[in-house]
């Protein structure tokens, strides 16, 4: 049989060169996507679900309000106590029930026209928290409010099953001090903190095994 050297080389190609290529390919490193720890937990949070409560007491009477949450989820892990992520909540969407306490609240104090969110980014927890079932930690991090950031700890209370989770938290904010404008006058004296109470509730992804 007379094969041309092209015929030949192309059936030396088949027969060893493709199988050693592939093989040497496949003993090669192969760079797949970047997993997070074992031991980190992702809580997302659902706006549908969750609401921001506030309290702002006076010389006369203490008003109360909501604040809706735009998006949020909390990267913690478990091992570390380190944290990461973002809770986003809408500043317009503040409302105490009266019309023109609101539009003041919104035009002079938080200007969210301008500021349109308030954001919390976690850093760092401070306590155990178990992969199910309750804990109460304390989370740190920075508090963006009005243009600027605050450091901030708040004590969060958090109960973790199957793959959702519903937590609470309490805390202060002193927003006069913080450096937003003073809503009240000669004669109605506002506190200089506003109490805020948050009722969390969303996912729990990539839980940890116990």
């Amino acid at each position: 049989m007379n094969w041309s050297r092209s015929r030949l080389a192309a059936v030396f190609y088949l027969l060893v060169a493709a199988p050693v290529t592939l093989l040497v390919l496949s003993a090669l490193p192969q760079h797949a996507a970047p997993q997070p720890p074992a031991s980190e937990i992702v809580l997302g949070i659902d706006p549908a679900q969750s609401k921001v409560h506030w309290a702002l007491g006076s010389t006369v009477h203490t008003v109360h309000g909501f604040f809706a949450f735009k998006k949020g989820n909390l990267h913690l892990d478990t091992s570390t106590g380190k944290a990461n992520g973002e809770i986003v909540v809408d500043a317009t969407s503040g409302n105490s029930g009266n019309d023109s306490r609101d539009k003041k609240m919104h035009k002079e104090v938080l200007e969210s026209g301008q500021y349109a969110e308030v954001v919390f980014r976690p850093d760092r927890v401070e306590g155990k928290i178990t992969p199910q079932g309750t804990f109460a930690v304390q989370v740190h991090g920075l508090f963006v409010l009005h243009g600027h950031e605050h450091e901030l700890t708040v004590p969060v209370k958090a109960e973790l099953a199957g793959d959702h989770w519903a937590g609470s938290a309490k805390f202060s904010i002193p927003f006069i001090d913080w450096g937003l404008k003073n809503p009240g006058n000669f004669f109605l004296k506002v506190n200089h903190a506003v109490e805020i109470e948050l009722e969390l509730k969303g996912s729990l992804e990539n839980p940890v095994a116990q």
